[in-house]
């Protein structure tokens, strides 16, 4: 499930480049213009900063851009970033355990069909689909 991090995310990186003057903007616009708590949003950006995805700057005229074009943003990438893994099963992360009944599991390619259909649909996404 995406959850509201994930979703707020893609939310903040698609009013940066609708709004996008070159110039900083400030969360507290970005957060009305959203209906989205700023208290909530500090959060979020302190990732995403952290991630390379928005650049921010404190102070006078300060506020966060994106770090790069809108076609150059992944929505998978972006997603993973803020929810991790985005496989539906642990199995299928990468960094879980080998699962003892994986050469047996009746069960495995569903999820690993689910997986990469979510994978490619996310992955074949970019911010820059989303703008009017």
């Amino acid at each position: 499930m995406i959850t509201t991090r994930g979703r707020y995310a893609v939310r903040v990186l698609l009013d940066l480049a609708e709004n996008n003057t070159g110039s900083y903007i400030p969360l507290k616009d970005i957060a009305a213009r959203q209906s989205i708590s700023k208290k909530y949003l500090e959060i979020i950006v302190k990732d995403m900063v952290a991630g390379g995805l928005l650049i921010g700057a404190s102070g006078k005229g300060g506020g966060y851009k994106l770090s790069r074009a809108p076609e150059d943003y992944v929505i998978g990438e972006v997603l993973e970033l803020m929810e991790g893994p985005l496989a539906p099963v642990s199995c299928l992360t990468g960094t879980a355990a080998p699962c003892p009944r994986a050469a047996s599991c009746e069960t495995l390619p569903l999820w690993a069909e689910y997986d990469k259909l979510t994978h490619d649909f996310f992955y074949g996404k970019r911010l820059s689909d989303l703008l009017k």
